[in-house]
């Protein structure tokens, strides 16, 4: 789904009031926790998040799922062992309805995608 909003604040809003708003919650907050001096914006009508370099994440509520595009996940944990048992697509992390969100592995993720974001390594598609 897209959301036509102009803030981050306005995407929250938009969120309907059930299991997407409190999964886009929990992963806003991980990487916020995670990630301190990254800064929420909109881009590409989704909730994204920022340093100088440019958007490093994306949050989107879909239909079934919350996605948490990353660029390409194998190139952060090419083990696979942060993202095991996940429901993973090309550049995005999905999350549905029943599926625990793992914060300790989601937060060591986190951490990782932006040490590498940071050093300037390609983690993108």
């Amino acid at each position: 789904m897209q959301y036509d909003v102009d803030s981050p604040a306005a995407y929250m809003d938009a969120l309907a009031d059930d299991w997407r708003r409190v999964k886009v919650q929990i992963l806003r907050g991980i990487i916020e926790k995670t990630a301190p001096g990254l800064e929420a914006c909109i881009s590409y009508k989704m909730l994204g998040f920022k340093d100088d370099q440019g958007v490093i994440f994306h949050l989107n509520a879909q239909k079934n799922h919350v996605s948490l595009y990353v660029g390409d996940a194998a190139k952060i944990d090419p083990s696979g062992e942060l993202l095991a048992g996940l429901n993973l697509g090309k550049g995005c992390i999905r999350f549905t309805k029943t599926k625990a969100i793992p914060e300790d592995r989601m937060t060591q993720f986190i951490a990782k995608a932006v040490d590498m974001w940071q050093a300037g390594e390609d983690i993108g598609c």
